[in-house]
């Protein structure tokens, strides 16, 4: 499936900000599923200075400044993808978790696969900033990561618990809520489950990685509307050995498919976030942000 994707940020300032900086990661990777066609970034003003680099997991990370009074900003991303299926996660022989785990544990102390001394592996096996290590966390995961499961099974039966014990509520958390007040209070938005799911992960000393991006905006006839569409969406992905990255959305309860278009990856939000930055000046601000995924014929 190919997608037109246009993502627009826009800020209103009540007062001249005369300088600011910021840090983008809104061009859609390439992966084994993906192709980026073509990225193209427009900012207004025009900054005074521009630069980009692939940050230490492969997401391509821009940066510009802007040195004159302005009181309005505007980023448009337009981008063209193409996207297919991974069907790895219908593999009826998958290993079982305990064969994927690279992080030793308290029931898991078998010795490691070869993956566990790759340095960009057993990162990903660590709290991060956003995901703590909350013994919570592995008190849910165990009910899913049950002796001897296949690891595509128990991601399965993960992201169906989280999708009907967790409520999706936009008003009930903001990007700094902590996750243990997600899971104490059951509700939140993308981004927090899959903090969740994530962290449930690593707590079963798997490799987990939180990945950002979009959901097709308009469903396919005869399908259902994805929750997080017109939005930047997100969602995590499991190192599952020989099958290796498997990604599920527990927002929408599903293994992710032609619907879904990647942006980019890391330990939890804090390094995937789509555009963040400082400015000085500027009064009250507000901010608008607009996504369009359109399927091309």
């Amino acid at each position: 499936m190919k997608y037109q994707i246009t993502h627009k940020t826009w800020y209103d300032y009540t007062e001249l900000v005369p300088i600011c900086h910021n840090l983008i990661h809104l061009a859609p990777r390439s992966t084994p599923y993906q192709k980026c066609l073509d990225y193209h970034l427009s900012i207004d003003p025009v900054p005074a200075f521009t630069s980009n680099r692939d940050d230490y997991f492969g997401n391509r990370t821009e940066y510009f400044s802007i040195e004159g009074g302005h009181q309005k900003l505007e980023i448009v991303a337009e981008s063209t993808v193409e996207v297919s299926a991974n069907t790895t996660h219908r593999d009826k022989d998958s290993p079982a978790w305990e064969a994927c785990v690279l992080a030793r544990t308290a029931d898991a102390e078998s010795e490691r696969p070869r993956e566990a001394s790759d340095p960009a592996l057993a990162l990903l096996t660590f709290p991060s900033p956003r995901i703590p290590a909350l013994e919570t966390l592995r008190t849910y995961a165990v009910g899913s990561f049950t002796p001897g499961r296949p690891i595509i099974g128990a991601l399965a039966d993960l992201t169906t618990r989280i999708y009907a014990d967790f409520k999706f509520d936009s008003r009930a958390t903001s990007v700094d809520t902590p996750l243990a007040d997600v899971i104490k209070f059951h509700r939140g938005v993308c981004q927090d489950f899959a903090h969740l799911a994530t962290g449930c992960l690593r707590a079963m000393g798997l490799a987990a990685r939180y990945t950002s991006g979009y959901l097709r905006t308009k469903p396919a006839p005869g399908r259902p509307r994805l929750v997080g569409a017109d939005a930047s969406h997100a969602w995590s992905s499991c190192w599952c050995g020989p099958l290796g990255w498997i990604d599920f959305d527990p927002t929408n309860n599903c293994f992710v498919g032609e619907s879904h278009v990647t942006i980019a990856w890391g330990r939890d939000y804090g390094d995937v976030c789509p555009i963040q930055g400082v400015f000085v000046g500027g009064g009250e601000h507000q901010i608008g942000v607009s996504v369009e995924v359109a399927p091309q014929s």
